[in-house]
């Protein structure tokens, strides 16, 4: 149920902007890189090759690309990638670290996969990542400047040992903060003559309608009344039916109440809500495949050639599930259930961790050259370059009379790109490329009023989020705010690995009758207890009691 990533891409990846054979050295080359530079942006000297590891996207070539050029050029280098696909990007990451044979550096896509914290951690404290601190107070002036005003950017990438290991992506996306929403076609809702529904009754209702009176209207049974996907950007159908019962924090399946950490998943209230959604299963209201698919094959749902066949779908926005009809739908705010009305909250779509890492495989100069880089895409015009492109490709300046995101800030960037049939111009990073993206980088884009416009996007989902805004639990457990203790920090790995994969497979087999709800039910339980839940939640309360006590 998480973490396959296969398509998207160039959609999510357009709104994202909006929004949002390898040379190695086991030792360092000592060499004063000061050497090869000759203070213009140009070199002379031969350019230092840098291996690094990287996923890409589909639309972009890493080798050809633009920005990546922009960067050899600028900073007298020369990559040499090791590129990989989507699919099966964690797993390709792991196996290039276990292989002792890994590169100079990391450049991930953290909405795909990155380091967790306890990755960062680990392989920090082995000396397998080079620790950044001394890196970036000499060369980066642009890291340093933007940690030191913003304290919460220095926390997310500063580890318990004061050590900055890595860098996570740092977004400051209102509308990724609560990703889990659901959108629901208003074409077919008019056609029936429905409201849009309140309660999670009323939209099993909606869903019945759908499947059964012909809202397409071409006279066959070919609806899919829900839909969603298996990636980790909104699109899992079961944290929107069940926060109608119960917290779904879509990660731990941790809650808190009255500062105790505990989990969710042995509660009766999520033994209700499986029982709800295996309602909806049982009716033919949910398709099987919203557990199996990935994004492209739902995007194919959506965007049916000969007829609209979707009802709703769970995403983070509409351009995920469908291209030309993102029209069609609009936003369910979180629906009152037997016991809630929560929508999941996550941390401001900042994922702890780290997205871009030096080994220490990287000679000085590389290590130089990679985090001069870095702190290129710390300005404006780096960030802009590297995720959308060169301008007048990706991007141009803002035109008078257009207006910000935000009321009172001056428009400096326009998208070139629409949002529906994104240009592949293999010109940006894109997703790859988010570093330093704050508030007020992310509100100077243009932003047309006409929410339904190529520069309405964000105002749309801006709006859009406000419905979900406030539905948060009072208490929330802040994973991505929080360290564990580097002592315990592989067994809590480990520990919450396998604890979520058998409550996603075990929620998952509820669902479609694999189990049985009231014969299985007392087997799950115990197997989570044995599955050591109760240790996992105890290293959770630590680390929460440690982060709160922090002055």
């Amino acid at each position: 149920m998480r973490k396959s990533f296969a398509g998207l891409l160039a959609t999510l990846i357009a709104v994202c902007m909006l929004l949002a054979a390898c040379t190695q050295s086991d030792a360092p080359n000592e060499t004063d890189p000061s050497a090869t530079l000759d203070g213009s942006g140009g070199s002379s000297a031969a350019p230092v090759e840098i291996s690094v590891f990287a996923q890409q996207e589909t639309g972009i070539d890493l080798r050809t690309n633009d920005f990546s050029k922009l960067l050899e050029q600028k900073f007298n280098a020369k990559f040499n990638w090791e590129i990989i696909s989507m699919d099966g990007a964690k797993e390709k990451r792991q196996i290039s670290l276990a292989s002792g044979d890994y590169p100079e550096a990391y450049i991930l896509t953290a909405y795909v996969d990155q380091f967790s914290q306890s990755d960062v951690l680990k392989y920090g404290k082995q000396g397998v990542f080079v620790p950044l601190n001394d890196l970036i107070d000499q060369y980066a002036p642009n890291i340093k400047a933007a940690m030191e005003e913003d304290p919460s950017l220095r926390a997310f990438n500063t580890a318990p040992d004061g050590n900055i290991y890595g860098l996570v992506a740092y977004s400051e996306c209102f509308h990724c903060s609560y990703p889990n929403k659901m959108w629901v076609n208003t074409k077919w809702l008019e056609r029936l003559k429905l409201e849009m529904p309140k309660t999670t009754a009323e939209f099993k209702q909606m869903l019945a309608a759908f499947k059964n009176n012909d809202p397409n209207g071409n006279g066959v049974a070919d609806e899919i009344p829900l839909s969603g996907s298996t990636e980790d950007f909104g699109v899992h159908i079961v944290p929107y039916l069940m926060n109608g019962f119960i917290y779904d924090d879509d990660r731990n399946y941790l809650f808190m109440k009255d500062g105790k950490v505990d989990t969710v998943a042995n509660k009766p209230q999520w033994k209700e809500g499986i029982a709800f959604i295996k309602s909806l299963y049982d009716e033919g209201l949910i398709d099987p495949g919203a557990f199996i698919q990935n994004a492209e094959a739902l995007k194919r749902v959506g965007d049916n050639a000969d007829v609209e066949i979707l009802g709703a779908a769970t995403a983070m926005h509409p351009a995920i599930f469908v291209s030309e009809r993102t029209q069609d739908y609009a936003p369910l705010p979180p629906l009152t259930g037997p016991y809630a009305s929560y929508a999941t909250y996550d941390g401001g779509g900042i994922p702890p961790g780290a997205k871009f890492v030096i080994t220490n495989k990287a000679s000085k100069e590389a290590q130089i050259a990679l985090i001069q880089m870095v702190d290129y895409m710390y300005t404006p015009e780096g960030q802009t370059n590297a995720q959308s492109g060169l301008e007048g490709k990706g991007w141009r300046k803002a035109k008078a009379g257009e207006e910000a995101m935000s009321e009172g800030t001056k428009p400096m960037f326009a998208n070139l790109s629409p949002i529906e049939k994104p240009l592949a111009k293999n010109s940006g990073w894109s997703g790859m490329a988010h570093f330093y993206m704050p508030k007020e980088y992310r509100d100077s884009w243009v932003a047309s009023t006409d929410i339904y416009s190529q520069d309405g996007y964000e105002r749309r989902l801006s709006e859009a989020t406000l419905l979900y805004e406030g539905h948060a639990p009072s208490e929330l457990f802040m994973d991505w705010s929080i360290w564990i203790d580097p002592a315990e920090a592989d067994e809590a790995g480990i520990l919450q690995s396998n604890l979520v994969h058998y409550i996603d497979q075990s929620t998952l087999q509820f669902i479609t009758g694999d189990l049985d709800l009231d014969k299985d039910w007392d087997s799950f339980v115990n197997g989570l207890a044995n599955m050591q839940v109760n240790r996992y939640v105890q290293m959770m309360q630590k680390a929460y009691d440690l982060s709160i006590s922090k002055p």
